[in-house]
């Protein structure tokens, strides 16, 4: 499913993060920036170790934060590494909020004009599924408002339930927030 906000796109689609070509995508990382299990561990395993090697380079961050490297093999020219917890492996909703925010003011800092996005601490960080659909869905509408570059912002979900909670999220959004338009569907 698609949206749209003003000159703007917001998109919801089952798949393979490591496989979309938008400028950048982003990780879900820890505030040590090593890529271990789960989005991380894909990207890393598709687009080779030196994505690891330098977002390490530039880390310890703060959790929230977020740092952009190249993205190795990957179809992406980016990967934005948002640190959405730290070494004890657990978040909440404050720091999705902050490091969707993050990884979304860095992608404008730096000019890019497409953005991926998995489902920020749902894996390892054991986060509500739907929680994390409303809060990265909601950043995400309210940056795209005010962005100058940033014109896509997908949302990309390895599982059907993912697919279907931001979807349904997405949906709910239009009715929500004055000036967002469904597009299209998927």
């Amino acid at each position: 499913m698609k949206v749209s906000v003003p000159n703007k796109e917001i998109e919801v689609v089952k798949g393979d993060i490591t496989e979309i070509a938008t400028e950048a995508i982003v990780n879900a990382a820890n505030d040590h920036l090593w890529m271990g299990a789960g989005v991380a561990g894909a990207i890393k395993r598709k687009g080779g170790a030196e994505i690891e090697r330098e977002a390490v380079s530039k880390g310890p961050i703060k959790v929230g934060e977020a740092v952009i490297t190249g993205a190795g093999k990957l179809k992406a020219r980016y990967v934005l590494h948002a640190a959405v917890m730290g070494q004890d492996l657990r978040t909440d909703a404050t720091k999705i909020r902050r490091a969707t925010k993050s990884s979304l003011e860095l992608a404008e800092k730096n000019g890019i004009s497409s953005l991926a996005f998995p489902a920020l601490g749902t894996g390892v960080g054991g986060f509500p599924i739907k929680e994390c659909a409303e809060i990265m869905i909601g950043e995400g509408i309210k940056f795209l408002q005010r962005s100058d570059h940033l014109e896509k912002v997908l949302f990309v979900l390895f599982d059907e339930v993912a697919a279907e909670t931001f979807q349904s999220t997405l949906e709910s959004s239009i009715d929500k927030v004055g000036r967002v338009e469904r597009t299209g569907s998927q």
